[in-house]
């Protein structure tokens, strides 16, 4: 999707999209937007313009809290704000809400492009793969809301006439459209991204994972094993055609994330982001810290690693732990900008079934010495990017060494996934001049990072939003999502297979020899025996943590209560069954003024 290519005609988007906007607002422009959706540029600007709208979420600061928060992986940053998404404590209609009427304003211009689009000048087949691309994004909208409000206002009408009258369609006639539009899309889409939808648009194996999780979440909620071997179906195919659809797993899981390979193999489907000003994002080198389509997931899950003189460096012999005084960073491009708004879970739980573990290191990243996914995933060593000099009878020097930090070479922050009972004060005969530390002393002020999505080559500024696409569904997610409908579907082998092909990707280390290798893939292999819903959902977050898919997941799978009362201490003693569905924007109920009133979803 990198730019669609069609960059040129965001003026006529810009027009398309106030022209809904109006309708909304009860001033209907009509008159001229259908004859617009009329004509190949027409029809090409309303895509262009649904593909904005989606790059004004995914990447942004309260779509990301929103589809991750209030889940068994995050916990609130020292500087989250206190949302209550994050805690289900005053959740209501009032604060949560971020893509409804965003959702549905595509979905509305999408239904002008299939009504007026049918019959564009264009040769048949292109003709076809735009009407898929607009049928995709129509289910991929309806998908988003099915899954997050439960009954939904349905339509497959271009609205022209304003109305203060709305309702309620249920659940089963949303997945029903959502599958005949994927399906058809499917049909009509490419097999790799075809201009003018380059980039990582939509593509007929995008069109048949997405239909996949329609199924999927569809046989849960029905229990409805014919779904579930569907979507197991579907997947497997994808997998079988591959090498058509252009499409595997890199051999090194951090290879993923490299920028260079955001479009890679691996990516099936992006958010695209821009660096060019006259897009009006944002001006760059300003530093920009919010608004429309900037992407600022790399700031998200930073600590404020350059505000490092409260934290303690290693343990003393009388058990204390000693701080040098002495910061040893300041901010940069490479370890980001510290927003420290959400915080990977590691909690320790002092009593009950989970004494002593917390989710982080003890449920989730196991086995890390074999698994490189953790290692891949999240900073835990900063590299000295400042010369920091500190004499051994410094007054703010506690531990009685000098030295002199070295930048590029020198560990300024180390933060082990293990306890550290003394941080070594000497390497041979060299000082250790960093800080030290261990899971104890993470709190919500310090934490491992997520690195996946960094963005060092921002340029002008490193304040400056991330201009890499945020990656919404991977090749890896086909194996994960057909392991979790083969399992449903009463085939455990088969649901290993898959996902022993990702978990055995996931051993592998560029840094190991063959023989390494091939032992940390055997000890990676599960049987039949060990997968479990639970054990997919421990998979899950191994492979896509931070990946704006959690809080689906575990509604999907009937989880969300059961493992946010077992692992998220912030939210346990809050959640309850109906935060299965998510507040409908009080907005939204407040203009439904004629015939029945607009029905908001239980508990709010």
């Amino acid at each position: 999707m990198k730019t669609i290519k069609i960059w040129s005609i965001i003026g006529l988007t810009a027009l398309l999209n106030t022209g809904c906007e109006k309708i909304l607002e009860e001033n209907p422009q009509s008159q001229i937007v259908p004859s617009y959706f009329n004509s190949p540029s027409g029809v090409l600007g309303g895509i262009a313009g649904v593909y904005n709208d989606i790059r004004g979420q995914w990447g942004t600061e309260g779509f990301t809290v929103e589809m991750q928060a209030g889940t068994d992986e995050f916990l609130q940053g020292a500087s989250s704000g206190g949302s209550p998404t994050y805690t289900y404590n005053g959740l209501n209609s009032s604060n949560f809400g971020s893509a409804w009427s965003i959702a549905f304003q595509d979905i509305n211009t999408l239904n002008g492009v299939l009504q007026y689009g049918q019959t564009i000048d264009l040769p048949e087949a292109t003709r076809k793969q735009y009407l898929a691309q607009a049928k995709f994004l129509r289910a991929f909208w309806y998908f988003y809301l099915v899954q997050t409000y439960g009954d939904v206002p349905l339509s497959t009408e271009f609205i022209t006439v304003p109305s203060q009258a709305a309702s309620r369609q249920p659940v089963a006639q949303v997945y029903e459209l959502i599958i005949k539009d994927l399906t058809e899309a499917a049909t009509d889409l490419p097999n790799q991204p075809t201009a003018p939808f380059l980039g990582k648009a939509a593509t007929k194996p995008v069109a048949q994972l997405l239909l996949a999780k329609a199924y999927l979440t569809r046989g849960w909620l029905n229990n409805t094993a014919a779904d579930f071997t569907q979507a197991a179906t579907i997947c497997a195919d994808i997998i079988a055609n591959k090498a058509t659809y252009g499409l595997d797993l890199w051999q090194d899981y951090g290879d993923a994330f490299v920028p260079a390979n955001d479009y890679g193999k691996e990516t099936m489907f992006v958010s695209d982001h821009v660096l060019d000003p006259k897009f009006g994002y944002y001006t760059v080198g300003s530093g920009a810290s919010g608004g429309a389509a900037q992407n600022l997931t790399p700031w998200f899950t930073n600590w404020n690693y350059p505000n490092n003189t409260g934290i303690n460096s290693y343990k003393s012999a009388a058990g204390a732990y000693v701080n040098s005084g002495t910061s040893l960073m300041i901010r940069d491009s490479q370890y980001g900008r510290p927003y420290t708004r959400m915080r990977p879970n590691s909690y320790k739980w002092p009593s009950g079934p989970n004494a002593g573990k917390n989710y982080f290191l003890d449920q989730a990243f196991t086995n890390r010495n074999v698994d490189s996914r953790f290692i891949n995933s999240f900073y835990t060593v900063y590299i000295s990017n400042t010369a920091v000099t500190n004499t051994a009878t410094a007054a703010n020097n506690k531990r009685g060494i000098g030295y002199t930090t070295v930048v590029g070479a020198d560990t300024a922050v180390w933060l082990p996934d293990f306890e550290v009972e003394g941080a070594p004060q000497f390497i041979g005969t060299r000082p250790f001049k960093g800080l030290v530390v261990p899971p104890s002393l993470w709190d919500n002020g310090i934490f491992p990072a997520l690195k996946k999505f960094m963005d060092p080559s921002r340029g002008a500024n490193f304040n400056d939003p991330s201009t890499r696409p945020c990656v919404l569904y991977r090749f890896a997610d086909v194996y994960l999502t057909g392991a979790e409908a083969y399992l449903k579907a009463g085939d455990a082998t088969k649901a290993a297979a898959m996902l022993n092909t990702v978990r055995q990707r996931a051993a592998f280390r560029k840094t190991n020899t063959a023989a390494q290798n091939a032992a940390a893939a055997t000890a990676m292999t599960i049987t039949a025996a060990d997968v479990t819903v639970d054990f997919i959902l421990d998979e899950r977050t191994r492979e896509l943590f931070g990946e704006w898919q959690r809080w689906h997941d575990l509604v999907r799978t009937r989880s969300l209560v059961r493992r946010v009362k077992a692992w998220n201490p912030e939210a346990a003693t809050n959640i309850q069954d109906f935060h299965m569905l998510r507040p409908i924007p009080q907005a939204q109920i407040d203009r439904v003024v004629e015939g029945p009133k607009f029905p908001q979803n239980p508990g709010y």
